[in-house]
C-alpha cells in the first residue's frame, strides 16, 4: 500500500508534513535521522577479552527478550572492532546509564580512546565481568547466542545477576544526550 503523499493531521489539529520519500528509497543518512526521533535509553556494555583485557562500548538500546528464561538482546555493528570480543565471550554486563553520566557514555562511544576504564570505578563480579559503579542498573549475563541481522550482529544474553540504583535515567534523542524531567 502506498504511503500518503499529502500533510496528515496530527491529534492536536497541527499538519504532519508528507513523508519525504518512499521507505524503499531511503538513504541510510535519512534513515538514521528518522530512527532519531525514537528516543532511547543509553547503556554501556562491558566484558573482557580473552587475555583478561576489559573491553567496553556504549549502545543506545537493548530490550528484554524473554521473562522465561531472563533473556535481553542488544546488537553490534559488524564494523565494531570489539565485536569478535563480545561474540566469543562468555559474559557481558548491560549498564543502563543515570543522567549524570553523559561523559562516560561519551568515553565508552569514542574509538580514540585507548583504555576506556582508566580513571572509572568498577569491580568485578564472579563471573569476571567489569561492572561499572553508579550505574542505575547492571543486568549480568551469560552469552546464550547471537546471529547476524543486516549489518548488524544481535546479542543475546540470559540474565544471571542484577544490580539496581536508584537514580533518572540519561536518555539519546535526535543526536543529543537529554534526562527526563522529574515526574
Amino acid at each position: 500500500m502506498p504511503y500518503p503523499t499529502a500533510a496528515a493531521p496530527r491529534f492536536d489539529g497541527s499538519a504532519c508534513p508528507p513523508p519525504p520519500q518512499a521507505p524503499g528509497d531511503l538513504d541510510p543518512r535519512a534513515l538514521r535521522t528518522l530512527l532519531g526521533s525514537y528516543p532511547t535509553g543509553v547503556a554501556i556494555v562491558t566484558t573482557r577479552a580473552s587475555g583478561g583485557r576489559r573491553v567496553g562500548l556504549t549502545i543506545n538500546s537493548f530490550a528484554s527478550l524473554s521473562l522465561d528464561p531472563p533473556l535481553v538482546l542488544w546488537s553490534l555493528g559488524n564494523h565494531s572492532p570489539s565485536l569478535g570480543i563480545f561474540r566469543d565471550s562468555r559474559h557481558f554486563a548491560i549498564h543502563v546509564l543515570a543522567r549524570d553520566q553523559q561523559a562516560l557514555a561519551r568515553r565508552f562511544a569514542d574509538p580514540s580512546v585507548r583504555d576506556k576504564f582508566e580513571g572509572v570505578a568498577t569491580h568485578d563480579t564472579p563471573e569476571g565481568v567489569p561492572l561499572i559503579d553508579g550505574a542505575l542498573t547492571a543486568l549480568v549475563c551469560a552469552h546464550d547466542r547471537c546471529c547476524d541481522a543486516g549489518d548488524h550482529l544481535l546479542l543475546i544474553g540470559r540474565i544471571v545477576g542484577t544490580r539496581q540504583c536508584g537514580g533518572t535515567p540519561l536518555v539519546f534523542h535526535a543526536g543529543r544526550y537529554a534526562a527526563l524531567a522529574p515526574a
